[in-house]
């Protein structure tokens, strides 16, 4: 498979090992300094783009991405206000867009645990609920994408939550969303339940980079030939 990597910093690196080590090639190695490289690239010369660059950036290239006929899949968080529109263009040009906050297969898992064990906790009202989120200090954005999707998880199966906010003491309808930035953390989230005489607490830690390359690439391989709007549920058939 022909693979343009979009963003080429500390995780487009590993993925392009990844990529390398499951027999794939790579075509272009596209970050601010040689944009234009990919302007001139031919749809035939690719068959997926993997995008992980930078907030201020990740709209314009996937839009690129969309307009140039080719499959894209998206691992930047911060942008998130534009995506409907990423996701009206793809099915506008019939094309394909993946996204998800994070590609790692354990995370994934880990979402939907969180739900499940928040559906447990709806009717225990006597506990209170946050998360929190330990990324490295390059990290851009703040809360982490990852963290808004376990944040959403407990919206959608807790009942009285209608939002979450970040570093600050929630209201009763809020979660709260706790964000360090510290050292070279790959990711740490933490999902706990207070009460006043115990504590419930689930977490995910990642120990490098690998496991959000290797999901990202089996995305890649995943969205060829496919038409539409996917995310992780759709790879793992969750």
């Amino acid at each position: 498979m022909n693979i343009v990597l979009l963003g080429y910093g500390k995780m487009g690196k590993v993925i392009e090992k990844i990529a390398l080590d499951r027999g794939h090639q790579i075509v272009a190695r596209i970050d601010i300094t040689n944009r234009h490289e990919f302007e001139a690239l031919s749809p035939s010369q690719i068959d997926a783009v993997i995008e992980f660059s930078h907030p201020s950036s990740a709209f314009e290239n996937v839009k690129a991405c969309l307009n140039k006929g080719v499959p894209v899949v998206c691992g930047t968080t911060g942008w998130l206000e534009n995506k409907p529109a990423v996701e009206a263009l793809a099915i506008e040009k019939d094309g394909a867009f993946f996204w998800s906050s994070n590609y790692s297969i354990g995370v994934n898992i880990f979402f939907q645990l969180n739900k499940m064990l928040a559906r447990l906790m709806k009717p225990q009202k006597q506990y209170s609920v946050s998360t929190t989120e330990i990324h490295h200090t390059e990290k851009k954005d703040s809360p982490s994408g990852t963290a808004i999707t376990i944040a959403e998880g407990l919206i959608e199966n807790l009942e009285g939550k209608s939002k979450w906010i970040n570093n600050e003491n929630p209201a009763d309808d809020e979660i709260a969303i706790w964000s360090a930035r510290e050292g070279k953390v790959p990711g740490t989230h933490i999902v706990k339940y207070i009460s006043d005489i115990d504590q419930i607490e689930i977490s995910h830690v990642a120990h490098g980079r690998e496991g959000f390359a290797l999901g990202a690439v089996i995305a890649a391989e995943w969205i060829v030939g496919k038409k539409g709007v996917f995310g992780m549920s759709d790879l793992l058939a969750f």
